[in-house]
């Protein structure tokens, strides 16, 4: 039996189902956002392009916060910009090795998945590889 290789689109969570923050956000709407969510990490994009920026991690806006004392109202006039993220999230791209992205999952917890002209079109989660990798038929310990 042949052995065969997902594409990445077989994993992929598009973008209408994947929560973001967009570049021009300010850090209060960032914080918003990830605080209703309860997420942990989340991908900024431009708005105008839709091409993927980076990825901010709760620990960048605690760092944020911690520097700055400043007010929750006051985040009100702070770019998001202007929140440095603290790790490299590579995005992958459409047309990428599979393999590609098994590497990256060892160091990520999702992968942002952009086109070939750098739009973010969604991501991949860390738990849809590993499911992809391990059906439970085949999982022993």
């Amino acid at each position: 039996m042949k052995n065969i290789t997902p594409n990445i689109l077989l994993l992929l969570t598009p973008k209408n189902f994947v929560e973001y923050l967009y570049s021009d956000f300010t850090v209060r709407q960032a914080i918003e956002k990830m605080r209703e969510k309860r997420y942990s990490m989340i991908p900024v994009i431009e708005r105008e392009t839709g091409k993927y920026c980076y990825s901010l991690r709760e620990g960048d806006f605690l760092y944020y916060l911690a520097e700055n004392h400043l007010s929750f109202k006051a985040l009100e006039q702070c770019p998001l910009s202007s929140i440095l993220p603290s790790r490299e999230i590579k995005a992958i791209g459409i047309s990428e090795d599979i393999h590609s992205l098994y590497d990256r999952m060892l160091d990520q917890n999702f992968a942002p998945v952009i086109d070939d002209q750098g739009v973010f079109i969604g991501i991949v989660t860390r738990k849809k590889v590993m499911n992809a990798l391990l059906p439970e038929k085949n999982f022993s310990l």
